[in-house]
């Protein structure tokens, strides 16, 4: 078996994660992150110095033109950030993010030898995003497979557990605080606890106060 792994890596809470936990499960872990002109400079950076702590090397591809391509409010300051309600998208959404950033990290993992992609999309709490979802990934996995002739397997850790049940796996891979204080998640930008108001902040304040509550009784 392929002892190899590429994580998809954006110095988020989730990706953070899914590097610990490869780094567990793998004997040779190396890193791509994709840098799509996104409204804050920072993800680069924070994911850059995450990737030099845990001594893994890491790749980061341009892909700037889905910048031009998919407008949103990840890259363009005029575009509020919004949650998006009934069928309606959060301006968040990038279209053909996780397609092309897969499919980017397949090429990748190919050259280098590996057969092993690990992302940490999940469609518990995954805002609606339609490349989030299980079988959107096991389907582009059989794509990939077949495009290149190549025997990929896509992991997805974080596929079925909820923030809470992330900031718990994180606890059990020994980097709960790590995670806490360095990751950034912010749509604003802001490392660790973030804004405290976007989206993306209060599903993960939400998560690590249930996780919190559920360890304090736990230790009574």
């Amino acid at each position: 078996m392929n002892r190899q792994a590429l994580v998809v890596f954006s110095g988020g809470q989730d990706s953070t994660t899914c590097l610990a936990w490869a780094l567990q499960q793998f004997e040779e872990v190396q890193a791509v992150t994709f840098n799509y002109n996104q409204r804050h400079a920072a993800e680069i950076e924070v994911a850059q110095s995450i990737a030099a702590d845990f001594g893994v090397k890491q790749h980061i591809l341009d892909l700037g033109l889905l910048n031009q391509l998919a407008p949103n409010a990840l890259t363009r300051e005029d575009i509020a950030i919004t949650a998006g309600e009934g069928e309606e998208l959060p301006s968040t959404f990038v279209d053909g993010r996780n397609l092309l950033f897969l499919s980017f990290a397949a090429i990748l993992a190919k050259q280098l030898g590996y057969a092993n992609i690990i992302t940490g999309v999940c469609q518990t709490d995954f805002s609606g995003y339609p490349d989030c979802r299980d079988v959107f990934v096991k389907s582009l996995n059989v794509t990939l497979n077949l495009a290149m002739d190549y025997e990929f397997v896509i992991h997805t850790p974080l596929m079925w557990l909820d923030k809470k049940e992330t900031w718990k796996l994180a606890d059990e891979l020994g980097q709960f605080d790590y995670v806490r204080e360095r990751t950034l998640t912010c749509y604003n930008g802001i490392p660790g606890s973030g804004c405290g108001t976007c989206p993306a902040c209060l599903l993960r304040q939400r998560g690590l106060e249930q996780y919190e509550a559920e360890r304090r009784k736990a230790e009574l």
